[in-house]
């Protein structure tokens, strides 16, 4: 690995990052071609799914150039037909002689593109900055490695903890510039999940309202309801985006949630958590986005099934109300959940935090 593989990687990652939020199901990938004399030909990223991949992009823009180059892919070019054609051919028909590779394909049905450029005298290298591609991708290969949607948790809370005050008023803890940068996570994500008790409590619309979404179709809103209680005038029902609403499947359902209603198995506390994400993972969601509720984080917390934590710390202290995270199952600190992290960035008067656990996706379920 050289240098220069280093320089046109990162280039290439930060290309697939801009497709965050609009490619799912597929993955976000980014590519970089230099010609032979190691001039940038051409640059591209997948946008969208259904809509041409990441070395198919770079390739028209990088024409001629292209023969006798190098491609840097942040994903193994992919050897199958689906909505586009496989992109291990499309380099072998423009006649790259290189293709660097940051991370191979776990997809079965995509995979082995490696091996065919290999097998058409390309010179493939594989595993430069695999660490770092797959940060970007880790949603999707969570999707596809774990079989599940990958799950973050977000909170804003004072920097005492808090997530709303005695009399439980939440109203706004963080600033405008924190709200604004919630909706662009909730666009980089395919599904907001909240409790019923926040839907009761604070009546959310849990859309994301960003000035250019990135995204094909409305991010699907979840209501984790076992009781079936989501009430008829609940701005989660207004139409404005797909609403799902998880009961359990004892519960009585009332006509105007019949639409909406998915019935799952019922566990102590609630609906079986793992059995909520085989659903979507079903439908095709690939990431989730935990949003009210500390009692419903705290439960996602002990499953072992929360991958991010993204929290909103605002400049102030409360001293007494309600707490951001409920009972996560560390009734004693040798239980504590550690985590990692990942990113300290100032957003307005506010800080956002984003940490992961200490061994990402080998939590154990802790007992309850």
């Amino acid at each position: 690995m050289t240098s220069r593989d280093i320089l046109h990687m990162r280039r290439a990652i930060a290309l697939a990052a801009r497709g965050l939020g609009g490619t799912s199901p597929n993955p976000v990938v980014g590519c970089v071609i230099l010609d032979p004399s190691g001039e940038v030909a051409g640059e591209g990223f997948h946008a969208y799914a259904g809509g041409p991949h990441a070395e198919v992009v770079a390739l028209r823009a990088a024409g001629e150039r292209a023969r006798g180059g190098t491609a840097y892919v942040t994903l193994e070019p992919c050897n199958h037909t689906g909505r586009t054609g496989p992109c291990s051919a499309a380099l072998i028909e423009a006649g790259v002689a290189r293709v660097v590779v940051a991370v191979s394909d776990p997809n079965p049905k995509a995979a082995g593109g490696a091996a065919v450029l290999w097998e058409h005298g390309v010179v493939v290298d594989e595993g430069v900055l695999t660490a770092e591609a797959e940060e970007v991708n880790a949603a999707w290969l969570t999707f596809v490695r774990a079989g599940r949607p990958y799950v973050t948790w977000k909170f804003a809370a004072t920097v005492d903890g808090r997530s709303a005050a005695e009399d439980g008023t939440s109203q706004w803890i963080t600033s405008p510039e924190a709200r604004a940068d919630v909706h662009r996570l909730r666009a980089e994500s395919d599904a907001v999940v909240a409790g019923i008790g926040t839907v009761l409590a604070d009546d959310p619309r849990l859309t994301a309202r960003v000035p250019d979404p990135p995204r094909a179709a409305p991010v699907l809103r979840v209501v984790v309801d076992s009781g079936a209680r989501t009430p008829a005038a609940a701005r989660v029902l207004d139409g404005e985006a797909p609403t799902l609403v998880a009961v359990a499947e004892d519960a009585a359902v009332p006509a105007h949630l019949s639409p909406h209603a998915v019935r799952l198995p019922r566990v102590p506390g609630g609906i079986d958590l793992r059995a909520l994400l085989a659903e979507l993972h079903r439908r095709q969601v690939v990431s989730v986005l935990i949003e009210g509720g500390p009692v419903l984080a705290g439960a996602f917390l002990r499953e072992g099934l929360v991958d991010r934590v993204v929290g909103y710390l605002a400049p102030a202290l409360l001293g007494a109300g309600a707490a951001a995270l409920g009972p996560a199952g560390a009734s004693t600190i040798t239980e504590i959940h550690r985590l990692e992290f990942a990113d300290v960035t100032p957003v307005g008067p506010d800080l956002r935090l984003v940490l992961r656990p200490k061994s990402p996706g080998s939590q154990s379920p802790k007992e309850s």
